[in-house]
């Protein structure tokens, strides 16, 4: 439970030290890009590699219908909640006029969160293996969400306080989900699959399109090697 919290934590400030890339212009946003499709491509790996093949051995009848459950969850939310989202810099500052778009993109963004702790503590729940890849998984992804929210924050016309302080939601978000996994272990038997669920739709439909946005083969290689990063720690790191 305490290196669960602890490395949620750790996830937690990669959020808000997203936040603070957001409002310092002078930092070099355009990185971000290969945090996101490094993140991708290593999420991908272990939500089809790990996750889903652990929530089979936890309840094989129950579990992919709770990874489409997490995925379709996930959908519905950011198609009512946080229209419009994407991951990045929000450039498009005439749509979020009214503050209330910011809030929503917040929210949405908390529930993301908070099922990234629940991912986290579920895999520690599983095995201390399982554990720290997913955290890694989450980690890669939590600098770019953490800019996204900031930079939604600050195009819906509040402070650069404001703006750190909404990516500080989500770092306790994070947190409030290892918490409801570590206090409850047998949770995990439907918070493992549907946080595999939320983990492929980040991955596959979040982070993706970001990646699909660049020319060039560049980006496609980044995702390539997340992938092969995580097939890497698999091949060498005791199971």
């Amino acid at each position: 439970m305490l290196l669960a919290l602890l490395l949620g934590a750790i996830a937690g400030f990669a959020n808000i030290f997203g936040g603070m890339v957001a409002v310092r212009r002078n930092w070099p946003h355009h990185y971000l890009r290969y945090f996101i499709s490094l993140g991708a491509g290593f999420m991908m790996a272990v939500a089809l590699l790990d996750m889903l093949p652990e929530s089979l051995n936890y309840s094989p009848h129950w579990a992919p219908a709770l990874l489409l459950a997490g995925y379709c969850i996930t959908h519905l939310i950011e198609h009512t909640i946080t229209p419009h989202f994407h991951v990045g810099e929000e450039t498009h500052a005439e749509e979020f006029l009214h503050r209330h778009t910011g809030y929503s993109v917040l929210l949405g963004l908390s529930v993301h969160a908070i099922f990234d702790g629940v991912a986290i503590a579920s895999g520690f729940v599983v095995s201390t293996w399982l554990g720290w890849l997913i955290f890694i998984a989450i980690f890669l992804h939590k600098i770019p969400v953490g800019f996204t929210v900031a930079s939604v924050t600050l195009a819906s016309g509040r402070s650069r306080t404001a703006a750190v302080l909404s990516a500080s939601v989500l770092a306790a978000s994070t947190l409030v989900g290892v918490l409801a996994i570590s206090l409850i272990p047998s949770w995990v038997r439907v918070g493992l699959p549907v946080s595999a669920g939320v983990t492929m739709y980040v991955a596959a439909t979040d982070l993706l399109p970001e990646v699909n946005r660049e020319p060039g083969i560049r980006m496609a290689l980044v995702f390539l090697l997340g992938v092969g990063i995580f097939l890497l720690i698999r091949l060498l790191a005791p199971v």
